[in-house]
């Protein structure tokens, strides 16, 4: 029997046929995921890559400039250097949270995945060569429009443009960059696999790409913001006025550090076993956050300086919302535990409750202009005229609703206690309206999952219905109560079509919310650069207010 060479048996022991199933398995669910990832890329990843482009640009109708952050600066004021001064040092502590967990993991496992690094950092590479790439064939993609103009637009002058644009020499050069960089960052893959045949190796190699991603984020982003203030200083300096920057962000930095560490001193209190050392706390708490507090008072100053619209579509949106989402949720959980009792007729109002969510809101909101339209013979203001009282302009007043209660009763209200005005509170009705339906039916079906057990014993044993739904049927609801709240308070911050319905001019703005604001800016004024950054804001407004409310409702829900 011939002798298997030594190179054979070499390669039979890497490649046995579990690890060659293994491999052919998951190149197969790689090829069934690969047309979602391609639509999640094209679909959702880049058009959020190409907003956040658009906005570092002076872009009106055509790209012009690259003016960095400009856009942000013009809408937040100088509250913006501190967030992406914060965003960077919030990178930088990412890749110590995720150094942390490949050391616990590494130590759970017993194993010793450091070989995995050298991938990881070059995946890093790879990625950051596509990111090149794209920026530098964004503008010769874009300029195609601008070589159009004045010329016969026919399909062959089109391609041609289109086959330049993609030969153009940085394009072109960053195109073979990447590939290059994709191709040492396969092979090294491979070499490392085959080297260090770990235990989750995949996973510790996608850590180490992930900490190197937020590495070389965090130090890009602060040296951008470096670059960026050193700007701002440069033409202060040939002004001879000191913008202030460094210590505004000195002091809200220490400001917020302060907060933060007030939070972990009153969080940490009740852990402690000594008297001393909970008072101890409790007093270091107070002092953190009584000084934080006074360090961050110097936000309401850069925030003066920023856009008056934008912080005008802030209040309203929190109007909308705070007057929206709390009555919201309590009519629903009423009305689905008053549905849930088994009544004579239930089904049917839960047809009735449902039916203006699946209503077309342009009909619905036609029908709510009609009733609170501004003129005598409206139904609502007959209505009021018949329990004595006078007409109102409802949509076209842009006073505010707690002042004109005030006047009413004869009060004399400051004028930051005015409220949102009655316009909005028409809007606001409207939309409650719209939404009771849905979220009772999400509630009831909420109710169908509590075990009717629970509420039998607790009867048995003599609780009140009062005591059941306070005790049982309230705290089982809290998934319910959270998934609707954390919805509806997005849904709020993003309402755009039934308010640009419900707007009028003589509301003197008083419905122009956020994203109103932006719509504005983006089709009126055509300032697209300065709308996509504006944009960006309230995504970031969004995305803490979920994390806010992950983290303090988050913790007050009850499971099963």
């Amino acid at each position: 029997m011939a002798s298997t060479s030594p190179l054979k048996e070499k390669y039979n022991q890497i490649f046995t046929p579990r690890k060659i199933r293994t491999l052919r398995e998951s190149l197969i669910g790689y090829l069934f995921v690969t047309p979602a990832m391609v639509l999640i890329f094209v679909f959702g990843i880049f058009p959020v890559a190409f907003a956040l482009y658009v906005s570092l640009h002076k872009w009106r109708i055509v790209r012009t400039d690259f003016i960095g952050m400009d856009n942000y600066v013009r809408a937040i004021g100088n509250l913006a250097y501190v967030v992406i001064f914060f965003m960077g040092a919030g990178a930088l502590l990412a890749v110590y949270l995720l150094i942390r967990r490949i050391l616990t993991e590494a130590e759970k496992s017993g194993v010793k995945p450091w070989l995995q690094i050298i991938p990881g950092a070059i995946n890093t590479w790879a990625v950051y060569a596509f990111l090149r790439y794209l920026w530098f064939q964004l503008p010769e993609f874009l300029d195609i429009a601008n070589k159009l103009r004045g010329v016969e637009k026919t399909q062959e002058l089109f391609r041609r443009l289109l086959r330049e644009a993609f030969h153009a020499i940085n394009v072109y050069n960053s195109w073979r960059y990447f590939l290059m960089v994709l191709g040492i960052a396969v092979l090294t893959t491979i070499v490392v696999q085959l080297l260090n045949r770990v235990p989750r190796g995949g996973y510790f190699q996608s850590q180490f790409s992930l900490a190197w991603l937020a590495l070389g984020a965090g130090l890009g982003l602060l040296n951008f913001t470096y670059q960026q203030i050193s700007q701002v200083y440069l033409a202060s300096l040939e002004a001879g006025t000191d913008p202030g920057i460094w210590p505004q962000v000195v002091t809200i930095s220490a400001g917020i550090i302060l907060l933060i560490l007030g939070w972990f001193s009153w969080s940490s209190a009740p852990k402690s076993r000594e008297s001393w050392k909970f008072w101890l706390r409790i007093l270091g708490a107070f002092v953190f956050l009584a000084g934080g507090w006074l360090l961050i008072g110097e936000i309401p100053v850069l925030l003066a300086s920023g856009d008056k619209d934008l912080w005008n579509g802030l209040k309203v949106t929190i109007f909308f919302s705070a007057g929206t989402v709390p009555f919201q949720l309590t009519i629903s959980m009423f009305l689905a535990i008053l549905l849930f009792q088994k009544l004579w007729g239930s089904e049917f109002f839960r047809m009735v409750f449902f039916l203006p969510y699946v209503t077309p809101f342009i009909a619905s909101a036609a029908i709510f202009r009609q009733l609170f339209a501004n003129r005598d013979t409206a139904i609502i203001n007959l209505i009021l005229r018949a329990l004595g009282g006078e007409g109102l302009a409802w949509l076209q007043e842009s006073k505010g609703v707690n002042l004109i209660i005030g006047e009413a009763l004869g009060l004399n209200l400051p004028a930051w206690a005015a409220g949102p005005s009655l316009a909005l509170v028409v809007v606001i009705l409207h939309s409650i309206w719209t939404y009771v339906g849905y979220d009772t039916v999400i509630y009831l079906a909420g109710l169908g999952n509590i075990p009717t057990e629970l509420n039998d014993a607790a009867e048995i044993d003599g609780a009140s219905k009062w005591e059941v739904f306070r005790y049982i049927t309230f705290p089982l609801l809290s998934p319910t109560t959270y998934f609707l709240s954390l919805i509806a308070v997005i849904g709020t911050f993003k309402a755009f079509a039934t308010l640009w319905v419900f707007r009028e001019s003589l509301a003197l703005g008083t419905t122009n919310t956020f994203s109103v604001a932006i719509f504005l800016e983006f089709f009126e004024k055509l300032r697209y650069g300065y709308a996509s950054a504006m944009a960006f804001v309230l995504f970031a407004i969004i995305l803490g207010l979920t994390v806010i409310n992950n983290r303090f409702q988050g913790s007050k829900v009850f499971y099963l």
